[in-house]
């Protein structure tokens, strides 16, 4: 990322508890998948971080475009509704087919959603589609004059 001054002797990488920290109080997150065409598709979704596996989850409707988009194309990005503090994640996404991980996303969505939306329930979750996302890589950069040149950070995870 050396047009972001990464070569810069100033530079200094962001830890990745930055980025956890705002994926995981982030309320709403773009997701952008590509149709079999080749056709972008960007939308917010609500969704769940979870830093102990490195996974984030959301849920949309079985006739979806992103769920379409993923079944036909699982890679996709994930990003942070900040401009001024971006994380954006690349990876891929696969439906939740296993009943207990599905449930383990429920509990983690309603734990987090349930406060900001009291009539929220895990039945009209489980009447749609869960998928997770595996991420490849994050960036992240910091829209600020004085750290933009000197913060912009990428992080590789390991394959799963």
């Amino acid at each position: 990322m050396a047009d972001y001054g990464v070569d810069d002797p100033g530079w200094e990488p962001l830890p990745w508890a930055w980025a956890a920290e705002r994926l995981a109080g982030n309320r709403n997150f773009w997701v952008v998948t590509v149709s079999v065409d080749g056709r972008p598709h960007a939308l917010p979704v609500w969704g769940v971080w979870n830093d102990d596996d490195h996974r984030f989850a959301f849920s949309c409707g079985p006739h979806a475009r992103k769920a379409r988009n993923l079944r036909a194309n699982p890679a996709a990005v994930v990003m942070n509704d900040d401009t001024v503090e971006c994380v954006s994640i690349e990876g891929r996404a696969h439906l939740v087919e296993d009943d207990d991980r599905r449930e383990t996303w429920i509990d983690r969505y309603m734990e987090k959603y349930v406060p900001i939306q009291a009539d929220l329930s895990a039945d009209f979750l489980r009447a749609n589609l869960v998928f997770e996302f595996v991420p490849d890589r994050a960036f992240a950069v910091i829209e600020r004059e004085d750290e933009f040149a000197t913060r912009a950070t990428r992080w590789v995870f390991e394959s799963a």
